[in-house]
């Protein structure tokens, strides 16, 4: 492992967890939409562009059009915490209509976020919506919010690294830390 950013309390899951994990869920999403026609991951940006990339490369569906678009939303700020308001900073590029698709998304708090998400995304028409999720909290989930494939069931701390940040640090690091409170209750 590499070493560990003096700003992490605890590592939760190494590069390896997660590369482990991510093909898992490729490998369900190939046998779920084996006899899809049109499927189309929805990254939400930025958290979610690692999980997104990795997890792209590990579908295979040969006989299928898979193709990505993104999202930039924003419920955060520079906050720990959601603040359920979900600003929409950048649309889809692309027409989702009759097409099989997956919302990409790093993190589920309190499901508020993914839950409007749902909402916007299915009033387009697709021909099936469902959602992978890379972390999930159980314990701060304020709406069911129904999540086909999830990588880890994590407590409530926040989390950095693998694409995740607080105000805009620490994507880079390879693995999923747990960031020092101190960090943020300034």
């Amino acid at each position: 492992m590499s070493e560990i950013h003096p700003n992490v309390k605890r590592v939760l899951y190494s590069a390896d967890d997660i590369k482990n994990r991510v093909q898992e869920i490729g490998k369900q999403i190939t046998n779920d939409y084996k006899d899809s026609k049109d499927l189309v991951l929805i990254g939400i940006l930025k958290g979610s562009f690692m999980f997104m990339s990795d997890l792209v490369r590990s579908i295979n569906l040969p006989k299928t059009n898979v193709t990505l678009d993104f999202m930039a939303i924003s419920s955060y700020g520079h906050s720990t915490n959601s603040s359920g308001v979900v600003r929409i900073l950048m649309d889809l590029k692309s027409n989702i209509e009759g097409k099989d698709v997956i919302i990409v998304e790093d993190i589920i708090d309190s499901g508020l976020t993914l839950n409007h998400l749902v909402e916007l995304l299915g009033s387009r028409k697709p021909n099936s919506l469902h959602t992978a999720v890379l972390l999930r909290k159980k314990d701060g989930i304020k709406i069911d919010v129904p999540c086909r494939y999830i990588g880890f069931d994590i407590p409530m701390v926040f989390i950095i690294g693998y694409g995740l940040d607080f105000a805009e640090n620490y994507r880079e690091l390879p693995y999923l830390g747990e960031l020092r409170e101190e960090c943020y209750k300034k």
